[in-house]
């Protein structure tokens, strides 16, 4: 398997990255691993912004319906939505002015990550911050 993201990268983008985390694909189904992470993340000091078609609020945070439609600066953009959609979502980060791009346990675009990391974006691919978050201590 290919490390889509050295410890430095992973260590950088949750410690110096920024607290404030758009998560696509997150909504208020509290089975899907989206909600879980972002808790994980709210329990670490982040500052969670829901983007998903509904725009519901979710974990109190304000909820938008893209990331273009956040009216506010992000820091890093977590992607929990499927593979053949997380290219677009990348590239919409990049366009929005993200530090970082992070793409959940199973979500891999290698042409989206070398898109990326050729824009100047560090990005980590295939991996959990909730896992590596404690992991790192």
């Amino acid at each position: 398997m290919t490390n889509y993201g050295d410890e430095a990268t992973v260590r950088s983008i949750l410690t110096g990255s920024g607290d404030t985390w758009a998560v696509v694909g997150l909504s208020n189904n509290t089975a899907r691993a989206a909600y879980g992470v972002a808790q994980v993340l709210q329990r670490y000091g982040k500052r969670i912004v829901p983007v998903h078609p509904k725009a519901e609020t979710v974990l109190g945070e304000p909820g938008y319906a893209s990331l273009a439609d956040i009216p506010f600066a992000v820091d890093v953009v977590d992607v929990f939505v499927n593979s053949a959609l997380a290219g677009e979502v990348a590239d919409q980060a990049v366009a929005v002015g993200a530090k970082a791009v992070w793409f959940q346990l199973g979500v891999v675009d290698e042409a989206a990550y070398g898109r990326t990391r050729a824009a100047g974006v560090p990005m980590v691919m295939d991996k959990c911050p909730a896992i590596e978050i404690p992991r790192l201590g």
